[in-house]
């Protein structure tokens, strides 16, 4: 029993013995708030990972979404040149076409125009024959008649004329 007197005499042993007094009253008031703070914690840290874990998902449906989308782009680009790259085929076709019928009615109107020209030429050079003829004639006439011949031939004329006329 000595032993325990002479620990109960000791400072160190109050000491000690109020020290895990306090610890045990503030382990029983502290730990309720401690573990309500760790739990409020760990709920916190819960949450983030699962909000991480949507946004994770959420990004890899958005990624997947956005190269479904490049590659219906990259598709409707690659159906966009082949429409053009058809469409400037058929274009330089036509064009092309055009231009020949352009060419060939050119080339008509330019035989039409060479041919009328040919026979406007034709006519002229007729017309003037005939008056090339027509004044030989009246010379010759001039020159072989004399004035006797002239009178019978103008009278003559007046006949036919005056029967012609009734």
């Amino acid at each position: 029993m000595e032993f325990i007197t002479e620990l109960l005499a000791d400072g160190y042993t109050w000491y000690t013995f109020s020290f895990l007094i306090f610890a045990a009253i503030i382990i029983k008031v502290a730990s309720p708030i401690i573990t309500k703070a760790l739990d409020s914690r760990i709920e916190d840290i819960k949450r983030e990972l699962e909000e991480s874990e949507n946004l994770r998902v959420e990004a890899q449906e958005m990624l997947a979404q956005y190269q479904r989308k490049h590659r219906d782009a990259v598709q409707e680009s690659e159906k966009i040149i082949k429409t053009a790259r058809e469409n400037s085929e058929q274009f330089k076709a036509q064009a092309e076409a055009d231009l020949d019928e352009i060419m060939k009615r050119r080339e008509q109107q330019l035989e039409n125009r060479l041919q009328r020209m040919e026979q406007n030429a034709i006519s002229e050079i007729q017309a003037y024959a005939a008056d090339l003829a027509m004044n030989a004639a009246t010379q010759i006439i001039i020159d072989k008649l004399d004035k006797k011949a002239n009178s019978k031939l103008v009278e003559q004329s007046i006949e036919n004329v005056e029967i012609n006329i009734h």
